[in-house]
């Protein structure tokens, strides 16, 4: 492996995840499901789960929203609804100074210590459009579909196989820049989220007469969907899962989110400096949740080398402090790493992890001179350009073959990236392809690896 000059643009939909920070607690309203009566009877009801940027949000100033300047107060955003909700994610503006200012202002989050959660700026009400529906994972914004297509090939894919809208397809939109804590923390908007999802699949399930829901999730949907699984009883998981088709799962955290801590990270999207959106990244608490996982990665692996130190995934709260961010310490410590350090598989739930293979993905990242505001030199290594292999591996690795109630099969696919993985024809071939299989009841048991190559 070479050592390359910085490279903060990344392969994937450059718009998907640029300010992979908000998540939303949902607030449309309770979810009516018909039997249904077209398509193919013999479908199980499939729930998708998007990952961090996946889905629309939207927003709300009240009299309390202090803005940051004048333009921000009078003019951003251009465009509201009769009854003042805006589009927050995806709105094209962010590119554009001094808009992004605006944007990255209203999408931070604040941790209250007293009350040990996250919140809202003050002012800002947020909500998450069409939870049930998989409208709102289809386009981060319909009016731009070619730059902005999230989920719509693989939509577009299930229908083809028989999957109907409302009748055997939901998806579940949530607030990506909230996540989960470790037992005994208050997560208002998280656990939130997890309590719809499971009314979601019990109300799937009975309008389909009973039939277990198979989960698809992406990304950090990966993530939840394991709290889910792991927070229930495995009677609930038997009766009403069939099985966890997770694309890309970040089971381990990823190395990127160093550089995003750092120095900031645009992810690719065009005119943003990355300086301006770093605070409200940092503030994420998802991203947080995202940071290499010490029982994944190790001790011993190096993923950040200054002049005076280097960093190890065990020497988080060291780097959070290094960078300026004290004010992550704390719920790193006392929230994110009793979650991350229980990372397991769920009991008797088979798991499918299609991800991608042999893209560059940020290995180590060398700050030369300690500062952190300039752009490192980046190390690659294996991954799917956003996440180490490492990280993908995870799951399959912590629990080990001689686990006989866990199934864990793992579909790797050479050169598929992160968010690719979404619409390339081979890998929606090998998606459609092992859900498919499930449906058929042709559910693998044990352990198994597919590479497929091009």
């Amino acid at each position: 492996m070479k050592q390359h000059v910085l490279n903060i643009g990344s392969d994937d939909a450059t718009v998907t995840v640029a300010v992979a920070m908000l998540s939303l607690l949902c607030t449309c309203g309770a979810i009516t499901l018909t039997p249904s009566a077209n398509g193919n009877s013999n479908l199980h009801p499939l729930i998708l789960i998007p990952g961090a940027g996946g889905n629309q949000l939207e927003a709300k100033l009240t009299q309390d929203y202090k803005a940051s300047s004048f333009v921000c107060n009078s003019w951003y955003p251009l465009f509201k609804k009769k009854n003042g909700w805006f589009r927050l994610w995806f709105d094209s503006s962010v590119l554009l100074s001094p808009f992004t200012k605006c944007f990255a202002d209203r999408m931070m989050l604040h941790y209250n210590q007293d009350r040990d959660d996250y919140f809202n700026t003050p002012g800002v009400l947020t909500r998450v459009p069409h939870f049930g529906s998989t409208s709102s994972l289809l386009y981060l914004n319909p009016r731009l579909k070619y730059v902005t297509e999230y989920m719509a090939s693989l939509v577009n894919s299930l229908e083809k196989l028989g999957y109907i809208e409302g009748e055997t397809l939901f998806g579940a939109p949530y607030d990506f820049r909230y996540g989960l804590a470790g037992e005994g923390h208050p997560c208002e908007v998280g656990s939130k989220f997890l309590e719809d999802l499971k009314n979601l699949i019990e109300e799937a399930s009975a309008s389909n007469g009973g039939k277990e829901v198979i989960l698809v999730s992406h990304s950090l949907g990966g993530l939840f969907a394991l709290e889910l699984l792991n927070r229930n009883d495995p009677s609930w998981s038997r009766k009403f899962i069939k099985h966890l088709v997770a694309l890309s799962a970040p089971w381990g955290g990823a190395m990127d989110e160093m550089l995003t801590f750092a120095s900031g990270n645009t992810l690719g999207v065009p005119l943003v400096d990355p300086l301006i959106v770093r605070p409200q990244q940092r503030s994420s608490e998802s991203n947080l949740w995202l940071l290499p996982n010490p029982k994944v990665y190790g001790h011993h692996q190096k993923l950040l080398i200054t002049e005076n130190r280097s960093y190890s995934a065990h020497d988080m709260p060291d780097f959070l402090i290094d960078i300026g961010f004290l004010e992550g310490v704390y719920p790193y410590k006392t929230r994110i790493l009793p979650l991350i350090e229980n990372l397991k598989a769920p009991e008797q739930v088979p798991i499918t992890c299609v991800i991608g293979s042999g893209v560059r993905t940020p290995e180590i990242l060398f700050y030369r001179n300690g500062d952190f505001d300039e752009g490192p030199e980046i190390l690659y290594g294996d991954g799917d350009g956003t996440v180490n292999m490492v990280s993908l591996l995870a799951l399959q690795s912590l629990v080990g073959e001689d686990n006989k109630n866990q199934s864990i099969k793992v579909i790797k696919i050479d050169g598929v990236s992160h968010v690719s993985i979404l619409k390339d024809e081979v890998a929606l071939e090998q998606i459609i392809g092992e859900i498919s299989r499930i449906n058929s009841h042709h559910s693998h048991t044990g352990f198994g690896n597919i590479f497929v190559g091009r």
